[in-house]
């Protein structure tokens, strides 16, 4: 126990609260049955400190930089979402389970463990990222703030640095998840040559932060470009989630659920999860928002909104492709040739002869 006081008091005197409450939870897991009044009391003491609140206590006012005095982080609360993020069920689980221990945090402390800090969330743009973070915000009932990187990023040479612990301080003093966005543009890979030494410096300074985020305080980032990253940044992070392009299904529930109308069309939102393959989502809400306000202003009908998309989208595609294209639309949506050639404008004659060359293994296709 002495080694354990001296250790806890070492740690106290450097400041390192991270390190110091890893210990107390050790030693309240240690003593449990030696010293059972201890025990409690290190547990007590831990469910009403930091483990309750993300913050120190201390208000702070919302960071600005020192010469614009423009807002360095965008905070949102309460957290409005037009729909539910989409997200494979093992992606779901995972982020699923930490907004849950954040619910049962107390759980967690009683077994000496304290909820996940960090999160690191990966993928190309567009494919969730960003509402996936205010989702967690959302479900774990705290507002969500964002670091705005095109007014953290400094000319002055040392002040970038400086704008980055202004607001990892003021998340820190103010109950919140914090999401750095685009996280490639600050934590570049330090053996970059074309980088100047002020962001080689920047990914060290975020490197000591993340290490040394409070317990009780959830950090998100994410990042667009993996590849950038450097290599130090991805050991920083509890949790690594990699957000996939969506599949199939997924396109076709994201087209119901941006269509925002029970009783679509199956077999056309089929079509459309087709003709979106190897897109984003949002590419797919924007493009089915577009529809519907068309749809608005013409009074007509769902249907009718998803055909002019469809329509549209097929236009997009080289006419040397696309009687290929209406062959395969055919086969993967069990729609009729008849339908497919309204939705197209390629014949039926056209449609058969590129299926019969599909069923032949391609041979005698142009």
């Amino acid at each position: 126990m002495e080694s354990d006081l001296v250790q806890l008091v070492q740690m106290t005197a450097a400041g390192n609260a991270t390190g110091s409450h890893a210990l107390l939870r050790r030693m309240a897991r240690r003593y449990r049955t030696s010293t059972p009044a201890l025990s409690r009391a290190i547990v007590e003491a831990l469910r009403e400190g930091p483990l309750r609140s993300a913050g120190s206590g201390i208000a702070l006012d919302q960071p600005v930089d020192s010469d614009s005095r423009l807002p360095l982080i965008r905070q949102e609360s309460p957290i409005i979402l037009a729909h539910e993020p989409i997200l494979p069920p093992h992606l779901r689980a995972a982020l699923e389970q930490v907004v849950e221990e954040y619910g049962m945090r107390d759980r967690l402390l009683d077994a000496g463990l304290a909820p996940t800090r960090t999160v690191l969330l990966v993928g190309a743009p567009g494919v969730g990222k960003t509402l996936a973070a205010r989702w967690m915000a959302r479900e774990v009932g705290l507002p969500l703030l964002t670091l705005d990187l095109s007014s953290v990023m400094s000319s002055f040479l040392g002040r970038t640095g400086a704008n980055v612990r202004r607001v990892l301080d003021y998340a820190r003093a103010t109950p919140s998840v914090l999401l750095l966005d685009e996280l490639d543009a600050v934590a570049k890979r330090r053996d970059d040559a074309t980088e100047v030494g002020e962001l080689k410096r920047l990914v060290t300074v975020l490197l000591q932060e993340i290490d040394s985020w409070p317990e009780g305080a959830l950090l998100l980032a994410a990042t667009n470009h993996s590849d950038l990253l450097d290599p130090a940044v991805w050991r920083r992070f509890e949790l690594v989630v990699h957000f996939p392009d969506p599949d199939e299904a997924a396109l076709v529930h994201g087209a119901a659920t941006f269509l925002d109308d029970p009783d679509a069309d199956q077999a056309l939102l089929r079509v459309i999860a087709h003709l979106y393959a190897g897109e984003t989502l949002s590419s797919l809400e924007r493009d089915v928002l577009r529809a519907r306000r068309t749809a608005a202003i013409r009074g007509t009908s769902a249907v009718e909104t998803l055909m002019g998309l469809a329509r549209s989208r097929f236009a997009q595609i080289p006419a040397a492709d696309r009687g290929r294209a209406a062959a395969a639309l055919a086969e993967r949506t069990n729609l009729s040739q008849r339908a497919i050639n309204d939705l197209t404008g390629v014949s039926r004659d056209t449609i058969r002869k590129y299926a019969r060359q599909t069923a032949d293994g391609g041979k005698g296709a142009e």
